[in-house]
């Protein structure tokens, strides 16, 4: 394996592993999978690019550091050349971690200075410029982020986010500096590492940026940021001939179908009013959840009646009702009910021949991943055609295989649930 990807949830994983799979025309990408948690046993003979992704964005900072150096060791295992820490493209994160110590434990553990920090994915409107985090056209802290019910962004400076989090300094590589080619930005890199910095945050605000930023890096042991960090990476392995696979696991299937969303986020909720223009749709009360009234067998009896119709059950309230569920219940037990709602129902679905599931949000995504491949009894997840950018679909399997769309909430177009789901099926 020639690139190990520590992803801090499964959504952004699923973006990193796409990203990698379809790499940029003419090259192509890498043969890549994704794998929930640390494998347990050893990587696929022939794969290129492997995507662990961890639940450790909102996880105790000991905890978090503690998944990802398991993560490391395990890629080193495989023969990984190169890592990539992968976080949200809005750069989630409490004042306390987990971007910071998480990012300085890799770097520590592998000996590296001056490691690139870098989530600007441009495809969803997410660019750096001198050292600040955009979304589209609104600074990080000024785009609804600042109301996010478990990572508040506030701060968009992310030389400001990284110094509070660790003890590393942190420079900064400018665009004027990005634009002048690969060569520039490595020789800014290597003045950074003389100058004692341990990170570098790199402005970004095209692919063409981010391309260049990967050719700078091809040979760094360590990168942080978000997906698009690893665009130009394909490209470095395939031009040296290190690798030529760009392997297709994708077999579309038929059959029920089911729409899982626990995201609050505005996309999310947007994309859900749309369906409902078509489709059948069922509202979570989340208070019904709390005293037990509404269970997996609830959700399941919704789905069954309508399993032909793609159906959606959600949980996504606005802002304002989540905070009050919170206040009411603790945030930990509403967030833990709800994965664990959603993770039963997943199980259930799988068991009684759903083949196609599609998800909605972070946290919902990683307990849905995890009880699909421990009910498949499989680790690895193959990547197949991207639904929107950032999102494709996952097909886990190979027999008898089930599909799955791991949606970030502020990912994808109005359409996407129904996108998803027809593209599964081959008919997009």
């Amino acid at each position: 394996m020639l690139v190990g990807v520590i992803a801090d949830d499964f959504t952004g994983a699923s973006d990193a592993a796409n990203t990698l799979a379809k790499g940029v025309a003419p090259e192509g990408g890498l043969a890549t999978a994704q794998f929930s948690g640390v494998p347990q046993q050893s990587a696929p003979v022939g794969l290129d690019a492997g995507v662990i992704a961890l639940k450790s964005r909102s996880a105790p900072v000991d905890q978090a550091v503690e998944q990802s150096l398991a993560a490391l060791e395990w890629f080193r295992a495989q023969g990984c050349q190169q890592i990539i820490f992968k976080y949200c493209s809005t750069f989630d994160s409490t004042p306390a971690g987990n971007i910071g110590p998480v990012a300085e434990a890799l770097a520590n553990a592998l000996s590296t200075k001056a490691v690139v920090v870098c989530p600007a994915f441009p495809a969803a409107g997410r660019t750096v410029y001198q050292g600040h985090l955009f979304v589209f056209d609104k600074l990080l802290n000024q785009s609804g982020m600042e109301h996010h019910p478990v990572t508040p962004m506030t701060e968009p400076d992310l030389r400001k986010c990284m110094a509070r989090q660790c003890a590393g300094s942190v420079g900064h590589i400018n665009l004027s500096v990005v634009q002048e080619g690969a060569e520039a930005v490595t020789a800014a890199l290597r003045a950074a590492a003389r100058d004692g910095h341990q990170f570098c945050v790199v402005d970004a605000v095209s692919d063409d940026d981010l391309l260049t930023i990967g050719e700078a890096v091809s040979e760094d042991s360590l990168i942080t940021g978000g997906s698009g960090v690893g665009l130009g990476l394909p490209r470095h392995y395939i031009a040296q001939g290190i690798t030529q696979t760009q392997a297709k696991f994708f077999r579309p299937v038929t059959g029920p179908a089911a729409i899982l969303a626990g995201s609050c986020s505005n996309a999310t909720r947007g994309q859900i009013d749309a369906h409902q223009q078509r489709h059948p749709v069922y509202e979570i009360d989340i208070t019904r959840v709390m005293s037990g009234e509404i269970n997996r067998h609830t959700l399941l009896e919704f789905i069954h009646q309508h399993n032909h119709s793609m159906p959606l059950v959600y949980s996504s309230a606005n802002p304002d009702a989540v905070a009050k569920l919170q206040a009411q219940f603790g945030a930990d037990e509403v967030s833990a009910k709800l994965d664990s709602l959603f993770a039963d129902t997943a199980s259930c679905l799988i068991e009684q021949g759903v083949k196609r599931i599609v998800v909605a949000g972070g946290e919902t995504s990683g307990a849905v991943a995890q009880a699909v491949v421990n009910t498949l009894n499989v680790e690895a997840m193959f990547i197949g055609p991207e639904i929107d950018p950032g999102v494709p679909i996952l097909q886990v399997g190979d027999t008898q295989p089930v599909m799955l769309a791991l949606k970030s909430g502020n990912f994808g177009s109005t359409d996407f649930f129904e996108k998803a789901l027809s593209m599964m099926e081959g008919s997009k």
